[in-house]
């Protein structure tokens, strides 16, 4: 039998107890794990508070304690709200954690709620703040104003800030009444360099790969169009896209548009790909015409793997792609300026050898997964330090 990977403490010190809160298995394990083993091995005891689908020998086995909470995504039911926020708080009075992580909106509310009567820290990670933000439709509206007071309510809390990924989303939340004191940035969740190394570039004629769960937001429609552009143009160009709908989010294609694009010349639908560097090892750049991020993993992997990058200019696609240094940025829904970009590239070797080898550096000084984490650590002590704790 393996040995116990949780950090050993005495009797008298015991290690202090962090909840991740967390919608989905699969999230934490694609965004949150460097960050957890970064704690795990400055000492903390790490448990999982998220649904779990297919990820829970793999939390297992990292040596997380795992929760499983009925989080329906897409839901607006009070029943459910009150469900996963019942099965939160019975897992906060079993744990007694010292230091919640909460992981987006849903969980982020859900979570804070479950923590009203109990004293401990708070981090609330707003990761690029969602549709309720980024599409203007009635629903979104009235979604909006519902998290907007629900947020000024529940992070203004002695032991809370709020966590954002760049200084786009800071100046948002402040823009609601949250004060810069409660307001962390840390630029991400950390990429793994070693794993994603350089990697030479494919044989054959151009291509373009897009990884992301399939959302209007996320501009794969715009992608398509603008590709279509491409070979209306005659370019000989191909495109790879990576992702699957997400039926919870109302932005999301249906399955049925997805498979029609196997139908297009140079499309290849891929679904669900776990060999994310095996992808972009087929491409020669990678293109995220997305409407609004937090800081998209997708970008830091492939500017790991030595890929330059076509990506809009809005929050969080501009943390990574410094225009005509690691890629180009783009109007954002402007098919004709993407189309552009990308026949610029197709046609340039060299140039996209300079923007892949600035995006590599980037990655590995400023969001290498060894600096993410000591960042998040850094922030847990501080909270867990804080003058209201001592007391």
């Amino acid at each position: 039998m393996s040995a116990d990977p949780r950090p050993a403490a005495s009797s008298a010190t015991p290690a202090p107890r962090l909840l991740y809160v967390v919608t989905e298995d699969w999230a934490f394990l694609s965004h949150r794990l460097p960050m957890a083993r970064a704690a795990r091995k400055a000492g903390f005891d790490v448990h999982v508070a998220t649904r779990v689908n297919e990820g829970a020998v793999a939390i297992a086995a990292e040596g997380f304690i795992l929760h499983p909470i009925p989080f329906a995504r897409g839901s607006l039911s009070p029943l459910t709200a009150l469900a996963t926020i019942a099965a939160l708080r019975r897992v906060h009075r079993m744990v007694r954690p010292d230091i919640a992580h909460h992981v987006a909106l849903p969980a982020c509310v859900f979570g804070m709620i479950a923590t009203l009567g109990h004293r401990l820290a708070c981090v609330n990670a707003f990761i690029g703040l969602g549709y309720a933000f980024t599409s203007d439709s009635a629903k979104a509206r009235t979604l909006r104003s519902i998290v907007s007071a629900a947020v000024r309510f529940l992070v203004n809390r002695d032991g809370s800030v709020a966590l954002v990924q760049n200084r786009d989303d800071m100046t948002a939340l402040m823009s609601l009444g949250i004060p810069k004191s409660r307001i962390a940035l840390i630029p991400g969740s950390g990429v793994d360099v070693e794993r994603f190394r350089p990697l030479p570039e494919p044989q054959g004629a151009p291509t373009f790969g897009f990884v992301g769960r399939l959302l209007d937001d996320k501009g794969v429609r715009t992608l398509i169009t603008a590709h279509r552009l491409l070979r209306a143009r005659g370019l000989d160009a191909r495109l790879l896209i990576a992702g699957t709908p997400d039926p919870a989010n109302p932005a999301s294609v249906t399955e049925a548009e997805a498979k029609s694009w196997n139908d297009e010349l140079g499309v290849t639908w891929l679904g669900h790909v776990e060999d994310i560097a095996g992808l972009w090892s087929r491409a020669h750049v990678a293109v995220l015409p997305s409407r609004r991020e937090g800081l998209p993993l997708s970008l830091l992997e492939a500017a790991a793997c030595g890929r330059a990058i076509v990506a809009s200019n809005v929050p969080g696609c501009r943390e990574i792609v410094i225009d005509d240094q690691t890629g180009l940025l783009v109007p954002v829904d402007n098919t004709p300026a993407l189309a552009d970009a990308m026949a610029r590239l197709a046609d340039a070797p060299q140039l996209r050898a300079r923007y892949a080898a600035a995006a590599r550096d980037l990655v590995v000084e400023r969001f290498a997964a060894d600096i993410i984490g000591g960042q998040t650590v850094q922030l847990y002590r501080r909270l867990l330090e804080a003058p209201d704790r001592q007391n």
